[in-house]
């Protein structure tokens, strides 16, 4: 069955599914991979222990995997919770697609959703098969190295970041002790340790005995197993420390502590933000992301946490920031001024941030428009420009900070009045690939034609995306990936959510020569209570930003907001002024027309408007479930279950076996010899049957209890050799005596055994009884889960119908050439 070495290959396929953990936001995956790979286990033991086939090995494990996956997911519809039904089936597919479709529609790392548990769960299972083959059936431990290194390419191709070192530590010395396991036990497969003796130098004396004065020396391995483990362990160290310490390979330094301090400067990479939009929208679990208190007597603004200022023809993005030690918030620093804020009213709002500990790697703070003074542990820094507050190795994940920032409120006048752009602003902010399709450009000029000034322009942009274009806000619809997709938005379907409607009023602004980028973060989510508000996934969120002189970047909404679109989303209150139709201030005015009530969007709310979650005004944070953040037993208990309905396989077979045995002897009655008269009467069993079948019986429990049996003897002889080795009480004895003559009248005499088949059924089991009690508590525990007898009866079985098999296939490759010999 070779124990140990499933043991080893079920730890090595854990300890390698360890690399997986930047897929995913939490960590129930792994106990849903732990209970499948027990699951595989016990089925691989069940494959050996039977003594099948090489082949059937991964047949028995990929049976195990499927009952632990009905079991877990698909109990409902099983038969039994455990056997698969075409119900159960079905659920499972049905579940896999699920899952396929939210891993290929999320960024990593993805919500653990049932379908993406299960497709973790099956994966890890099925490296597990593949290993409990290579390494453990045919003995090829190097080759299962492969499917382990496997589970890391999955990450590395995912995510930039790839594996951590401890991770991939813990998946090389995993492998490491498989290999030393299955070393161990080829060497031990020799025998034992040869004694050799060495002779001392001097002569012994004639016809005396050489032996005492020998020296026994025995081979030292001891040398060689520290040798071995040295190398095992300096090759994770060289692995693991080289491409740390190699300056280059890690952006962060070694161990990611770059960045710390000194004066160099480093360029800050994350990974693509819009990426994660549409995952934070689309949460099934709807989680809470952060909480915050503030004084703004307004309302609370968005949260920010990027400011792309890039477009590339297909997507936003921000430029490379530069960061060094000078960047630094901490210490009651004052931040740089927002650019280009000079004449417009402000006034100060702090706002005191709790970001839920769950949330992970968040290295931009989220922060109100512009922040001036951020008070937070751990090395945070700013970028000038776009007032973004970032970490190069710290997450906000589960921290507290207090902001001060600076509200802007500028009046409809003074944004009208805005121009005179600076050059570094026009040049960086209204640059636009020379590949935007002519259509585009077309529309932007059509929808704002008439318009006199820059907010006019701006302002009809907003209103034809959420009233008069006839958009629906729509959170199924694909992320733009390439330019085509944005003029399928703006043209023909119009359909998407925030980051469509974002990037493409901002887009449009460039070419209409307003300097324009991309905001993304939260917004302000709900209240609940006063002065506390609540952000959760739903309320992730994109919006552009325009550059107006004296104002600075102020906020616009394109989104449709309230019910049919993005909930919690707010319009500010310049962006819904009258909108003049004509040049100068002669021009007619018209109040902005509402939106019909049967129009595909519904106005957004003003700015002092709150939006409270569905708990109303007395609601309260609730914590969440005890499954979103850690284990979970139910897949672990599942598994061990599984291992153990597989384990008792083979006693139920005995069982089964025993029973049939008994019941086919009762069924087959002995016809009544010729010229006899039926009485209608029920004849009796046949006496010779039933001598055979005590005999059998009484075979299986020998073996069963690990007693020698010969086939070569008599049942005279076989009776008294048991006597003779057990000490077998008076009653047994006799029992013995009665089952070994009644077997041998049945063979050797003409006239059958007079012992009928019900007391013949009860020596059985009085030698049964007296066979246990003269062997060992493990020899009986052995013969009660693990019955030898059954697993070579079922190998015998499977050896039967293997031959027929292939009788069977000979016969059919004969066939055509027996019907051309017919013809």
């Amino acid at each position: 069955m070779r124990i140990r070495m499933t043991v080893m290959a079920g730890l090595a396929t854990l300890a390698g599914s360890l690399g997986l953990y930047p897929l995913f936001e939490r960590a129930g995956w792994f106990w849903a991979g732990f209970g499948a790979v027990l699951a595989v286990a016990g089925g691989g033991l069940l494959a050996r222990r039977l003594r099948l086939p090489a082949l059937l090995n991964p047949v028995f494990g990929l049976a195990a995997l499927l009952l632990y996956l009905d079991l877990v997911y698909a109990a409902g519809k099983a038969w039994l919770w455990l056997i698969p039904s075409p119900e159960s089936v079905r659920e499972l597919a049905d579940l896999a697609g699920e899952g396929w479709r939210a891993a290929n529609r999320y960024a990593a790392p993805v919500p653990l959703v049932p379908g993406i548990t299960m497709l973790t769960a099956t994966g890890i299972g099925l490296v597990a098969v593949l290993v409990d083959l290579l390494a453990v059936r045919l003995r090829r431990t190097a080759t299962a190295g492969l499917p382990l290194l496997a589970m890391y390419s999955v990450p590395a191709a995912v995510r930039e970041d790839g594996v951590g070192w401890l991770a991939f530590g813990v998946g090389a010395l995993g492998f490491l002790g498989l290999l030393m396991a299955d070393a161990r036990e080829r060497v031990g497969g020799w025998g034992r340790t040869v004694t050799a003796h060495r002779r001392p130098p001097q002569v012994p004396l004639a016809g005396a005995d050489p032996r005492p004065d020998e020296e026994m020396v025995r081979p030292d391995a001891a040398g060689l197993a520290a040798s071995g483990r040295r190398i095992a362990i300096g090759a994770v160290a060289v692995a693991v420390v080289l491409p740390a310490a190699v300056p280059g390979l890690q952006p962060r330094g070694a161990f990611g502590l770059g960045g710390r301090s000194g004066q160099g400067t480093q360029t800050v990479t994350t990974p693509d933000p819009l990426v994660s939009l549409k995952r934070e929208l689309t949460r099934l679990d709807d989680s809470i992301v952060l909480t915050y208190q503030t004084d703004d007597p307004e309302g609370p603004d968005y949260l920010r946490l990027y400011s792309l200022d890039r477009f590339d023809g297909d997507r936003w993005t921000y430029s490379p920031l530069k960061s060094s030690s000078k960047d630094r918030v901490a210490g009651g620093r004052t931040l740089p001024p927002p650019p280009g804020l000079s004449i417009a009213r402000t006034h100060d709002v702090t706002t005191t941030v709790r970001v839920r500990s769950e949330v992970k790697n968040m290295t931009f703070l989220p922060v109100p428009y512009a922040p001036a003074e951020v008070s937070i542990k751990g090395d945070w820094r700013v970028h000038a420009s776009s007032l973004m507050v970032y970490s190069l190795r710290d997450s906000a994940g589960g921290r507290s900070y207090t902001v001060r920032s600076v509200r802007t409120d500028p009046s409809t006048g003074q944004l009208a009045a805005a121009g005179g752009y600076p050059a570094e602003i026009v040049s960086h902010y209204t640059a636009v690939p020379k590949n935007i399709p002519q259509q585009i450009r077309r529309l932007a000029e059509q929808i704002t034609a008439g318009s006199a000034t820059a907010l006019t322009q701006a302002v009809r942009l907003q209103r034809w995306f959420t009233a008069t274009g006839g958009f629906t806000y729509d959170l199924s619809a694909p992320a733009p990936q390439r330019g085509s997709d944005l003029v399928d938005f703006l043209l023909h379907s119009k359909r998407g959510y925030c980051e469509q409607f974002a990037a493409s009023m901002a887009l449009m602004a460039r070419i209409l020569g307003i300097p324009s980028r991309v905001a993304m973060g939260y917004t302000p989510g709900g209240e609940v209570k006063p002065g506390e508000w609540v952000v959760r996934s739903r309320d992730a969120h994109a919006w552009p930003e325009l550059f107006f002189p004296g104002s600075g970047w102020v906020r616009f909404e394109p989104t449709p907001a309230g019910a049919g679109g993005q909930g919690t989303a707010v319009a500010p209150p310049y962006s819904r002024p009258a909108i003049s139709t004509g040049g100068g201030t002669g021009g007619e005015v018209a109040p902005e027309p509402a939106p019909s009530p049967g129009g595909p969007a519904t106005a957004s709310p003003g700015a002092g408007d709150r939006h409270r979650n569905d708990e109303g005004a007395g609601g309260t944070v609730t914590a969440q479930d005890d499954a979103e953040s850690g284990f979970t037993p139910a897949p672990w208990l599942a598994g061990a279950l599984l291992a153990l309905l597989l384990m008792g396989v083979p006693m139920a077979l005995r069982m089964v076996t025993r029973r049939r045995r008994w019941t086919a002897l009762a069924s087959a009655p002995v016809p009544p010899p010729p010229g006899a008269r039926r009485d209608g009467t029920r004849a009796a069993p046949d006496p010779a049957g039933a001598a055979h079948a005590a005999w059998r019986e009484m075979r299986a429990d020998a073996l069963d209890h690990g007693l020698e049996w010969r086939a070569s003897d008599s049942p005279r002889a076989t009776a008294r050799r048991l006597g003779e080795l057990l000490e077998l009480d008076t009653a047994s004895a006799q029992a013995l005596t009665r089952i070994a003559r009644a077997e041998e009248l049945a063979r050797y005499s003409r006239s059958c055994s007079a012992e009928p088949a019900e007391r013949l059924r009860a020596d059985v089991k009085t030698v049964r009884a007296g066979f246990a009690a003269s062997v060992g508590r493990r020899a009986r525990w052995r013969a009660r889960l693990l019955p030898p007898s059954t697993v070579a009866q079922t190998h015998t079985a499977f050896r039967a119908a293997g031959d027929r098999a292939l009788e069977a296939t000979a016969r059919l490759s004969e066939l055509p050439a027996r019907l051309r010999r017919r013809g």
